[in-house]
Formats: structure tokens, C-alpha cells, sequence
């Protein structure tokens, strides 16, 4: 399965930045990601009040991690937390 790797960069509401990867199966839509997005920053209480192609990038395709897979097939994607996500 290849999935579709979009980069994202959010400030925090109390300093600093955010920094998690959004995957997504291949075909997903731009927008699909984006709204995938809101919903995990909402999960973190973290308000933002537009996400744009500035914070959420596609970054490039790559074959599914097993681990990724099991919460992409049942939400329809998956977050990386890389920095900043606690």
C-alpha cells in the first residue's frame, strides 16, 4: 500500500511549534489531509482557524509502515508526532 506523506508545521497556542507528519493512503485529496489535520490538532486542543499549504505539505510517497496501516485502514489515516505534539 503507498501512502501519501504531508508535512506539517503548526505555531503552539503557548509557544513553539508542532510537528507531525499526516499520512494518508495515495489517492487522498489535499483538502482530505488538511481536514484530517484539524482533527488531530482539535484532539490536542489545539485551536488554529485555518490550515493552509504553508503549515500542511505534501512532502512524497512511500510504502506503508505495518504500524501505520492498522490506523489508516480504521480512520482513513495517521499521525507521526515528530516534535512538539505533547
Amino acid at each position: 500500500m503507498k501512502v501519501a506523506i504531508f508535512d506539517t508545521y503548526i505555531p503552539r497556542k503557548n509557544g513553539g511549534f508542532m510537528h507531525f507528519d499526516i499520512i494518508t493512503p495515495a489517492d487522498t485529496s489535499y483538502e482530505q489531509a488538511l481536514i484530517f489535520a484539524q482533527e488531530y490538532l482539535r484532539s490536542k486542543s489545539q485551536p488554529i482557524l485555518a490550515l493552509t499549504c504553508k503549515e500542511c505539505k505534501f512532502c512524497h510517497l512511500e510504502q506503508v509502515v505495518p504500524s501505520w496501516k492498522t490506523h489508516i485502514l480504521r480512520q482513513g489515516y495517521y499521525v507521526h508526532e515528530l516534535k512538539g505534539c505533547n
